[in-house]
């Protein structure tokens, strides 16, 4: 794998941050298969806004909020399904297991996965690393792609 393969940008304002996240999203869509994408960043720096901005390119018009007490939420759409986690308050990775982490990693599904370290040894490795990070009055977004199938999703941006 070419670990040459990233890309970073820098976005001041909400309604770019949910347009670079539609952008994403429609490489997403575009690829068949599944796909693992880790959301890292400190609370509040947009992880949440980028995932509104891929279930947009999905075709999903609705509210997007962290499902922070949940841990995920589901999103159907007619060829797949998109799964939004959010581990911030996990306390053990073994929990995943007995919520059936595993029935989640199917061939026919995208699962963006806010606090992943919180699942460290328990999730898949990422086909994405994102990272978030407040600079100044803006945000600075790095992707990274960390296998094969992230490196061709990349080269769609």
């Amino acid at each position: 794998m070419n670990e040459s393969i990233n890309k970073t940008w820098y976005i001041d304002n909400e309604t770019d941050m949910v347009a670079l996240g539609e952008q994403w999203g429609h490489a997403l869509a575009a690829e068949p298969g599944a796909a693992t994408v880790f959301l890292v960043g400190d609370l509040g720096a947009g992880k949440t806004t980028l995932s509104r901005g891929i279930l947009r390119a999905f075709g999903h018009t609705g509210a997007v909020k962290s499902p922070t007490y949940t841990l995920v939420e589901a999103y159907e759409f007619p060829a797949r399904t998109v799964y939004h986690f959010d581990l911030y308050r996990l306390g053990d990775p073994e929990e995943l297991e007995y919520m059936g982490i595993r029935d989640y990693f199917d061939e026919r599904s995208i699962c963006l996965i806010e606090w992943p370290a919180r699942g460290a040894g328990v999730l898949p490795a990422p086909d994405w690393q994102i990272e978030v990070k407040v600079e100044g009055l803006g945000r600075r977004i790095g992707i990274r792609a960390l296998t094969p199938v992230g490196e061709a999703l990349l080269q769609r941006l």
